[in-house]
């Protein structure tokens, strides 16, 4: 009997030994040579890391810059669900549950205190032949929601930036900002807001709204349409 607990004790006694030791050894595994914490896989997450721009403007005297706010706004409108819906509307402006990936984008301005509607309207009754999409014939209620009137207004005024993308590629991808602008070309004309979220490899997330509703995706990379357009807004001086 007493050998009996005797082999229990050195079981027991083995067990909490293995069990210190491997808790020893993921420790050091852990902390050794500056790692990132461990995935779900048991593999280390490598991360590009993309230094911010700050841009040195807000609009609405908010206290939070224009840029910031622009993608807090695009977020809003994420948050919000806005079904895809594409229609006319008599007084130009969709309800908040619907929308098209135009709304996205004056939503977001809207909420860094930048009335896009009126300064399209503005422009285009200046400048009819600029935009085509108005034909001479301007119709506020719907000329601010098309995206190759969105295109011209933001060629004129907004700063245009590269179109290239390379992934781990700090330098390059500094230029991708959270509240930039993109617009990609036919056959299937979409204009979305750069997301503050990253990938791993650092190339940003998009936030658009392609139906079901707006959302936040890789579309940046992945859109059917080849990426035509970059701005930031307002630009820099």
């Amino acid at each position: 009997m007493n050998m009996q607990i005797l082999l229990k004790t050195i079981k027991i006694l083995v067990c909490i030994a293995a069990a210190l030791s491997l808790f020893v050894f993921y420790k050091w595994w852990n902390n050794s040579f500056d790692r990132s914490p461990l995935d779900l896989h048991g593999l280390v997450e490598q991360r590009c890391i993309v230094e911010k721009v700050v841009l040195d403007s807000d609009k609405d005297g908010d206290g939070i810059y224009d840029l910031d706010d622009i993608v807090q706004g695009a977020r809003k409108d994420l948050e919000a669900k806005p079904l895809y819906k594409d229609t006319y509307y008599a007084d130009g402006y969709p309800p908040d549950n619907e929308g098209v990936c135009t709304d996205v984008i004056w939503r977001a301005l809207q909420n860094a205190g930048y009335d896009l509607k009126g300064m399209m309207d503005r422009d285009i009754q200046e400048h009819p032949a600029d935009y085509p999409r108005v034909d001479g014939n301007p119709e506020p209620n719907i000329d601010f929601r098309r995206v190759p009137n969105q295109e011209v207004f933001f060629k004129k005024y907004a700063g245009s930036l590269t179109t290239e993308i390379k992934p781990w590629d700090a330098e390059n991808l500094k230029q991708w900002q959270g509240g930039d602008i993109v617009v990609f070309g036919p056959p299937y004309d979409h204009v979305g807001v750069v997301s503050d979220k990253r990938r791993a490899d650092g190339v940003p997330l998009l936030i658009h709204n392609a139906g079901p509703c707006t959302r936040e995706d890789n579309s940046l990379l992945n859109w059917p349409s080849p990426l035509t357009c970059h701005f930031r807004y307002p630009k820099a001086n």
